[in-house]
């Protein structure tokens, strides 16, 4: 997602001080040692076919919800989905009520999600499926929903009490440089404190870009996967440009790639509607080859055929979850993308 900030770099800056010292006393524990995403991470993500639909009146089948998660993750199993590999059925973005409970823990939208996000993880666990959500490091998410700056071992410590096996961490509404990387390295030990087993995947490198260059020792070293490059979108244009920027940086990325940490770029949007068959090949091809992991986001109620047998095709699902766990590597261009 696109920085959205409106809040100054010095609120930031200054609202981190109180945790400093806790933070760099604690940077000599070892960080990321959760033994996960030993492979990449596959399942189904909201974001890029359901946006942040919050008009349940008028949109029922298509707003984020209790009841989409619950539908698609019924699919997941009816549909052949888990046996295929896919695991993880995560929330994006909207998942949020507006403000945190009286005792500053984040909660759900009442009305899209009446029971609550522990209630639909052990919906998803009696599927065999494993649950993800959506958190920002900084003051708010970029639909503007609260963010965890301030709140990392709260917020870490509630998703790991509801039940949560995977959070996407984005990167909206914090300027700092420091204090974006301070708070990913700290939510990976705040995780980590929970006992739990969760998912890291990061939005940390995409928040750096243009002006400053990752660390990606560093964010190897805190997270299981991490986005490099802008969100996806159905179309090919979006495709070209996620491909072009993985070949021109090979170089800095696909050497710190391997089992327990990916690169990430973003979903796959096969079964959708604006790639043709032969770009919905390609993009299925090269995410695999890419060690990626394999995030849908469609609609599983309404894919084709020929979409789901692409995306449950072992052959290539094998290449992606190869256990060497090595990234494959641009050696030439045939032809002009």
């Amino acid at each position: 997602m696109k920085l959205l900030s409106r809040d100054p770099r010095l609120i930031c800056e200054l609202a981190f001080r109180p945790l400093a010292l806790v933070f760099w006393s604690i940077l000599g524990a070892k960080a990321l040692n959760n033994g996960l995403a030993r492979t990449p991470t596959m399942g189904w993500l909201h974001w890029e076919r359901f946006m942040c639909n919050l008009d349940c009146q008028e949109e029922p089948d298509a707003c984020i919800s209790e009841q989409l998660f619950m539908q698609m993750a019924e699919l997941m199993v009816s549909d052949g989905w888990k046996d295929a590999g896919y695991e993880y059925l995560c929330i994006d973005d909207c998942w949020m009520a507006p403000e945190r409970d009286s005792k500053g823990r984040l909660q759900a939208d009442p009305q899209r999600f009446p029971n609550g996000i522990q209630h639909l993880a052990n919906y998803v666990h009696s599927k065999g499926l494993k649950l993800g959500i959506y958190a920002d490091v900084g003051n708010k998410t970029c639909a503007g929903f609260p963010g965890s700056f301030g709140y990392y071992d709260t917020d870490a410590q509630t998703f790991a009490d509801w039940g949560v096996d995977l959070l996407k961490f984005d990167g909206c509404h914090c300027d700092s440089v420091t204090s974006l990387a301070d708070g990913y390295k700290y939510m990976s030990l705040a995780l980590n404190r929970t006992g739990r087993s969760i998912v890291y995947s990061c939005e940390w490198p995409l928040y750096l870009k243009p002006f400053h260059k990752p660390n990606y020792t560093d964010i190897q070293y805190y997270c299981n996967h991490w986005r490099n490059f802008d969100d996806v979108y159905d179309s090919w244009e979006s495709i070209k440009n996620i491909l072009a920027w993985t070949t021109t940086n090979q170089k800095e990325i696909v050497d710190v790639a391997g089992p327990g940490g990916w690169n990430d770029p973003d979903m796959l949007v096969i079964g959708n509607f604006g790639l043709s068959w032969d770009q919905q090949v390609t993009q299925m091809a090269l995410w695999a080859i890419m060690a990626a992991p394999l995030l849908m986001s469609n609609d599983l109620r309404q894919i084709s055929p020929q979409a789901k047998a692409l995306l449950q095709n072992k052959d290539v699902i094998a290449v992606n979850q190869d256990p060497l766990g090595k990234q494959g590597y641009c050696f030439r261009k045939g032809f002009s993308m």
